[in-house]
């Protein structure tokens, strides 16, 4: 039995998106959104990513354990909003290859992420939100966050190329991979049965 879904996508893939819509579809699902507004170093790191990106990304990994042990303590099926994989694997890795995480902070950060991610339940379905630069970058602008708008599409592409490389090494669970560039699965009817088709193959 599933229980525990997973979506994962670069930054304006339409994740959140994702979750509301299947909670609509599936009431007895209960959401787990990122809450990235209660991380206090995410503007600053935005302004300075090499000052502030230790203490940023060791933040959001204390808050993303919390809300592990949060949906693994729920009695019913849960999806969640971006995984503490993706922090690590993806984000601080793009931090550690861009030199403004390193040393002895980078290594510190691997230990502690790897002792959380061994004490952890992993996801029975992933579902990976695939999108092009054009897509993110009108999601972002539509969405309308202060501290986003000044991310260059370098830094964007990049994460791409780390989510595809971490889909490539990912075992802990299925994987459905979505292309969000193509699907509206928010207003489109036709795009909305062929996303449930495809999750409910797996549920």
């Amino acid at each position: 039995m599933i229980k525990y879904i997973a979506i994962a996508g670069n930054m304006g893939s339409g994740k959140s998106s994702l979750v509301q819509f299947l909670c609509r579809r599936y009431p007895q699902i209960r959401p787990f959104f990122e809450r990235n507004e209660e991380n206090p170093y995410l503007a600053d790191f935005y302004e300075d990513m090499g000052r502030w990106a230790f203490h940023s990304q060791v933040y959001f990994l204390a808050l993303k354990f919390r809300v592990h042990q949060e949906l693994d303590a729920c009695p019913q099926t849960v999806i969640q909003d971006r995984t503490i994989y993706e922090d690590a694997e993806v984000f601080a890795e793009n931090l550690h290859r861009r030199g403004l995480l390193g040393g002895r902070d980078y290594e510190a950060y691997r230990r502690l992420y790897e002792t959380i991610a061994e004490s952890i339940n992993p996801p029975d379905l992933l579902i990976y939100l695939r999108s092009g630069l054009r897509t993110i970058k009108k999601r972002i602008r539509l969405r309308g966050r202060a501290y986003e708008t000044s991310i260059d599409a370098g830094y964007l592409k990049d994460l791409n190329r780390l989510y595809d490389r971490w889909l490539t090494r990912y075992t802990l669970s299925p994987v459905l991979v979505l292309d969000a560039d193509r699907l509206d699965f928010m207003s489109d009817l036709v795009d909305r049965i062929e996303v449930l088709e495809a999750i409910e193959k797996h549920l």
